[in-house]
């Protein structure tokens, strides 16, 4: 599942992002969402997110899709 629509992401999602110093390189950093910063519903690059070591990226995939009331 793509990370560009703020409805697929909660906190306590599975998801990979894209720190914005790798994004030449592509490099994903795996994490559980904790914080999101993206207010607005669809975002072109990914919605923003702090993970819960703090790393702070663009949602590029929803590991584990959200069920109904959980992650």
């Amino acid at each position: 599942m793509h990370g560009t629509e703020r409805k697929n992401i909660r906190p306590g999602c599975h998801v990979k992002v894209i720190q914005k110093e790798h994004q030449q390189t592509g490099e994903l950093t795996e994490g559980v969402v904790k914080d999101i910063l993206t207010k607005s519903a669809v975002h072109p690059h990914g919605i923003k997110v702090r993970l819960d070591n703090g790393i702070v990226g663009r949602v590029q995939e929803v590991v584990k899709p959200r069920p109904p009331t959980l992650c």
